[in-house]
Order: C-alpha cells, then sequence, then structure tokens
C-alpha cells in the first residue's frame, strides 16, 4: 500500500525573535537557519518516518535540487517531483521563545502543477491507497476527484483555510484534519459536514474526532515547545500512515499526537519530524 500526497515543498527561512513583530515593528533576530518545509513536504516526510511507503506529487524551481535531496534522505519518493521554471517556494518564520510562530509563504512553484503529471503519478497508485492534500498547490480539487474514481481514500488537511477550495473538497473527502480555528471557519460558511471521519487538533488540549459512532477526544502530551512549526503537518502525516496499515482510530491519534508533541521539543520543520522509532520509546515511557 502506498500514500500519495500532492503538496508543497518549501524552502523555509527560520528566525529566532525575541517575541513576534507588532504591525509596523522592525526587530533584530537572535538566530537564523533554513530547512525543508512546506505543509505537503512536511505530511509527506512524517508519513514516511511513520513507516509508510510515500510518493510525493509536486514541483520545484531551478533552485530545487537542494530540496529532492533532502526529500529522498526522508525517505520520500520523488520521482512525481517536477521540475518548473517558477522559483522554489519559500517560507519565512519568526519563532518566539514560548515555540509560537508567524508565517508568510511565497507559492512559487508549488502553484505550477500540471494535469498530465498529476494523473501520470496517480494512475500508478492501487485500489485502497491513499492521497494526501492541503491548501497549498492548485489542481487539489482535480487529484481527488481522479483519486476518489480509482478508488483511493482522501485525507485532506484544510489549511491554510479557504472557504471556496474547501466546501469544493468536503465531498470528495474520506478524513478531514484541521485545528479548532479552521473548524471554526468551516462550520462559519457550512452546516454539511460529508467526511466519515473529522479530526479535530486542539494544541494543548489534544482534539477530538468526529465519526458515526460520536465524539472520540484524545489527549496532548505535555512537553516544553521550542518550535511548533509544522507540528500539525506531523500529526497529519503520522495519522494517515498509521490508519493506512490499519492501526484503529484511537491508536493512530494517539500516535499522531505523540508524534506532534516530539516535533514541537525540537527547532526547524521537516528535518525535525521524529523517526517511529523515537514515537515508539516516548509512548512507551508514558504513564
Amino acid at each position: 500500500m502506498t500514500l500519495f500526497c500532492l503538496g508543497s515543498i518549501n524552502l523555509d527561512h527560520t528566525y529566532e525573535v525575541p517575541h513576534l513583530p507588532a504591525p509596523g515593528e522592525t526587530i533584530l533576530a537572535e538566530s537564523h537557519s533554513t530547512g525543508l518545509g512546506g505543509k505537503g513536504a512536511n505530511q509527506s516526510v512524517a508519513a514516511a518516518q511513520a513507516g509508510a511507503s510515500v510518493v510525493h506529487i509536486g514541483a520545484l524551481g531551478p533552485d530545487g535540487d537542494w530540496a529532492l535531496a533532502r526529500l529522498k534522505a526522508l525517505g520520500v519518493d520523488t520521482t512525481h517531483v517536477a521540475r518548473v521554471t517558477t522559483p522554489t517556494a519559500h517560507a519565512l518564520i519568526t519563532v518566539d521563545p514560548k515555540g509560537e510562530n508567524a508565517i508568510t509563504v511565497f507559492p512559487g512553484a508549488n502553484m505550477q502543477q500540471s494535469l498530465p503529471r498529476l494523473k501520470a503519478a496517480l494512475l500508478t497508485a492501487q485500489r485502497g491507497d491513499m492521497l494526501l492534500l492541503q491548501n497549498e498547490t492548485n489542481l487539489a480539487l482535480e487529484a481527488a476527484t481522479l483519486a476518489r474514481s480509482l478508488g483511493l481514500k482522501v485525507l485532506y488537511a484544510a489549511a491554510p483555510f479557504n472557504p471556496k477550495t474547501t466546501a469544493a473538497l468536503l465531498p470528495l473527502t474520506d478524513i478531514l484534519v484541521l485545528n479548532a480555528v479552521e473548524m471554526a471557519q468551516l462550520q462559519a460558511v457550512t452546516e454539511t459536514l460529508s467526511p466519515e471521519t473529522i479530526v479535530v487538533t486542539e494544541g494543548a488540549k489534544g482534539g477530538y474526532a468526529l465519526t458515526a459512532k460520536g465524539k472520540q477526544r484524545f489527549p496532548a502530551f505535555p512537553v516544553r515547545a521550542r518550535d511548533t512549526t509544522g507540528a500539525g503537518d506531523t500529526f497529519t502525516g503520522y495519522l494517515a500512515a498509521a490508519l493506512h496499515e490499519g492501526q484503529p482510530l484511537a491508536s493512530a491519534l494517539r500516535r499522531a499526537a505523540a508524534a506532534s508533541a516530539l516535533k514541537v521539543t525540537r527547532k526547524g520543520t521537516a528535518d525535525a519530524i521524529p523517526a517511529r522509532a523515537e514515537v515508539d520509546a516516548f509512548l512507551k515511557a508514558q504513564p
């Protein structure tokens, strides 16, 4: 079984700052680092680190050799990552001492997905495989439509939240993942939530899942956060991998929450996502 991810690939510029800047304020960063990021790349890496076979569908600019190398090194199949003339996407991330962040993204090559390339990638899938989607590329609706026609399950992380995009994708979504703010935004524009499983994360409070059986809560693991960037993507990738390998929802949610907790204790994004063995050890140490 394979997990396909149509998703963004970014060069993350991360700046540690004494506080998040207010409008019009200029502050000096205490450090600067670069690394692999983007919701799609983060989710692909998380799922691969969790043990899944992952194929990433995406696009990089002429300046993207480094990103391709990092994805491969982190266990992701990059056969269907295209090279385009538009520059590789990048993100400017500021992180305060409590691990909170503010992010600005230039989408670049992420919005240059091609329908023929997308079809070529998904036609290699088998019935029962899974497709991961977010709102950081074009062609998400086309990908979900094709995936459903091929018998794939669709897991959609509705971020960054876009009412029009999300409304169009909901009928094609099996598993919807979003945070509490995004859930409130979604409920403000629609009362009909069609996915069979809806997972809502609530940060340090944990979160809950909604299914035909009702509401199922899952706890967060108390840790000292150093950088929350990519925590939600880590959760989503681990959740997808666990569900895809047949774990019960409760077990998958607990594993995803543990992976996310470990991630926030580390600086960085894709490169800071924990491996499966680390998550296993973390869970074994819990009471």
